[in-house]
């Protein structure tokens, strides 16, 4: 019988081991790491931006996710990368999070959503006065011609929304801006937030306009799907917590306020929460 007791007593190492092991998830693992790492892109203010002399990241989405990276006790590692790759980077487990994502059903199959960080507006960006107050039915018409990056959210909403009109899809956004300035197009279709800092970047691009209805569309946080629920729900958690005390937004303004633009700024009809 001394073998049968041999035997149990080693299933039971292997259970209770077993259960050690199942505790351990994606915020453990963080934490051992001590890191947290985020896809960082250049020249994408107000969200990222990297200091060519210092290499420090700035921007609202790198004090978001300072913000988590303390709530969870570890370091901030910023990994450069582009919008066209932060998906494939949550994807593969290269990041842990990426910020600034629009939510669509196309990249629901292939990352998790955390619950809405803010909410951002499509807007024209345009020197025109004669677009300012139109609709989006009213900008559906073929005399209009407005350029888009390929493939973006706003790519997407110039499919829907203006599918009659005459659109010039570019592979950057400064190659649809020189389309703008240059006068192929009569304005550039966009987020608010990318909006108002590209006016004061560009100030030949014109203002921003708010096409009527407000299309508002939610900015979230992309996680891994084999991250388990507990991470998950501590991203949203944080995320619902943030917005709704304001704490978001503050980040927002705050990264405005380097190119002069302020609150009052925003345009009628736009708000972060949605």
């Amino acid at each position: 019988m001394r073998w049968w007791k041999q035997i149990l007593g080693a299933l039971a190492v292997v259970v209770s081991l077993g259960g050690v092991a199942a505790q351990a998830g994606t915020i453990d693992d963080i934490r051992a790491r001590g890191v947290l790492k985020i896809p960082g892109i250049l020249n994408e203010d107000p969200y990222f931006n990297k200091d060519p002399r210092t290499g420090e990241w700035r921007g609202f989405a790198i004090e978001m996710a300072r913000d988590v990276a303390k709530t969870l006790g570890v370091k901030l590692e910023v990994v450069e990368s582009s919008w066209a790759n932060s998906i494939l980077d949550v994807q593969s487990g290269k990041v842990d999070m990426a910020f600034g994502i629009t939510a669509t059903p196309v990249r629901a199959l292939s990352v998790s959503f955390s619950s809405a960080t803010y909410f951002n507006s499509f807007v024209i960006v345009s020197p025109k006065k004669e677009i300012e107050g139109l609709s989006w039915a009213q900008l559906n018409d073929p005399k209009y011609t407005f350029a888009v990056d390929l493939g973006s959210s706003q790519d997407l909403i110039t499919q829907q929304y203006l599918p009659k009109a005459n659109i010039l899809r570019f592979k950057t956004r400064d190659e649809a801006i020189v389309a703008v300035v240059g006068g192929k197009a009569d304005g550039l279709v966009n987020t608010m937030l990318n909006g108002l800092v590209m006016t004061k970047k560009v100030g030949t691009l014109g203002t921003v306009k708010v096409p009527t209805p407000v299309l508002s569309t939610p900015s979230v946080v992309a996680m891994n799907q084999g991250a388990d629920e507990a991470f998950k729900s501590f991203v949203s958690a944080w995320a619902d917590y943030n917005r709704r005390i304001g704490n978001n937004q503050t980040w927002i303004v705050n990264s405005l306020g380097a190119f002069g633009i302020q609150l009052d700024d925003m345009p009628k009809g736009f708000g972060f929460g949605g």
